[in-house]
């Protein structure tokens, strides 16, 4: 049986306002796709293609895309006598399972998850958020996982600072650099791995944040692992965050292609 993702897919993106108007921030387009597509083809390319959205604001626009996406991905003849019979051509279909599930408008991270546990299946399964993207080695992740039988993973990442850093000795500047890494602790890189049990932790309760009350028990009760990643990690909080993305997409080695 595979592993399901998970992806938060519902929230307004209101720091994102410009580009969240008339869509929801998943689908805003790095290189001329939605990011979401780029979390689902990152995922797919390590062998996890059942998919589970959790959606929410303008839910519609993401199950639009997904109901009109083979037409879209081909050519396609279809007999207009028998409009539900459609041929398509020359396109490699993609051999996803995708799940669209709306989960309120309003509803918080946790609660989220908690009404999408009936589609899930299994023992385990991953989650992340629809707006970012890492080289994180998924399958170690989940090997990681499965050694130490906790249940929860959470991927720490080191981000990049939005400041630059100037390296100096006395008032002379030994090193200039535009994008340090952040030293001292880990955040939350939203690259995780849960088994079953840690839905017991979530509820369907609005105002539930994923990241509060349901990770902050599951730490304390010593149910929390840290899969350290020191790769690639980039969110897409601000237009400035999209830029870079695109740059690596158009450096032709983008970090995150496994496919």
């Amino acid at each position: 049986m595979s592993i399901p993702v998970v992806i938060l897919c519902g929230g307004q993106g209101t720091r994102f306002r410009e580009q969240t108007e008339n869509r929801p921030k998943p689908m805003i387009e790095v290189a001329g796709r939605p990011i979401l597509w780029h979390i689902m083809s990152f995922y797919a390319g390590h062998g996890f293609k059942d998919f589970v959205l959790c959606l929410g604001y303008k839910a519609e626009v993401i199950k639009r895309y997904f109901l009109d996406f083979a037409a879209m991905e081909s050519d396609f003849t279809v007999d207009l006598s028998a409009p539900n019979k459609v041929q398509y051509h020359g396109a490699s279909m993609r051999e996803w399972k995708v799940t669209c599930v709306d989960t309120g408008l309003h509803a918080m991270t946790g609660a989220r998850l908690a009404r999408v546990a009936h589609f899930l299946e299994g023992d385990r399964f991953l989650l992340t958020y629809g707006d970012g993207l890492s080289d994180v080695d998924v399958p170690a992740t989940v090997a990681f996982h499965e050694q130490h039988g906790k249940a929860a993973t959470v991927t720490g990442v080191r981000p990049p600072s939005r400041f630059g850093e100037l390296l100096l000795d006395g008032q002379r500047v030994e090193k200039f650099s535009e994008k340090p890494q952040v030293e001292g602790g880990y955040i939350n890189g939203g690259f995780f791995v849960f088994s079953r049990a840690f839905l017991d932790y979530v509820k369907d309760d609005e105002s539930m944040m994923l990241e509060r009350e349901p990770l902050e028990r599951c730490a304390a009760d010593g149910q929390l692992m840290v899969y350290p990643h020191h790769g690639f990690w980039q969110c897409m909080d601000t237009f400035r965050d999209l830029t870079r993305l695109e740059e690596h997409w158009n450096d032709g080695k983008p970090p995150w292609r496994t496919w």
